[in-house]
């Protein structure tokens, strides 16, 4: 083994205030950077897999779904996480992209705000103690979604 770079990390456990639910697209890393800024989260576990929220509210398969609440169990028992946030993104490709909304934005932001209305609500029916926030990101800003999937208010 070699060393690459000398770096201290801190070793003293954390309390995570959020575990993040998110693609890994990187075109909207920055927006999650600056999320995580506004909503003053300064330990979070980031739980990042193709489609994000997909796996919660319409999963390719059941185990997708299975894995992903087993990320957030882990996030709970190792870092006493009390809440989620759940992301969906704009022109996310394990949803076909925008071409699959006939590139139709506001037909695409209504889909994905009652997926992650679904999501939520699957959520709640597994691990009933979290507190879920659904956000859906598009090239424009980032929005939090009410408990019926409909898109509140932008947030970023």
């Amino acid at each position: 083994m070699r060393k690459l770079f000398h770096f201290t990390s801190p070793t003293e456990r954390y309390k995570c205030e959020a575990a993040i639910v998110w693609c890994f697209d990187n075109r909207f890393e920055t927006v999650l950077r600056k999320l995580i800024k506004r909503l003053q989260i300064e330990y979070f576990d980031p739980i990042r897999i193709a489609g994000g929220t997909k796996c919660l509210a319409s999963p390719d398969r059941e185990s997708d779904r299975d894995f992903l609440i087993e990320q957030i169990r882990l996030s709970m028992r190792l870092h006493d996480t009390k809440s989620v946030i759940l992301m969906l993104h704009s022109d996310c490709g394990a949803y076909g992209g925008l071409a699959a909304f006939e590139n139709d934005s506001d037909t695409e932001a209504q889909h994905h705000c009652l997926e992650l209305q679904r999501a939520t609500s699957y959520l709640h029916s597994q691990i009933p103690e979290l507190k879920v926030q659904p956000v859906f990101v598009d090239f424009e800003g980032v929005w939090a979604i009410d408990e019926q999937g409909a898109q509140a208010a932008q947030i970023a």
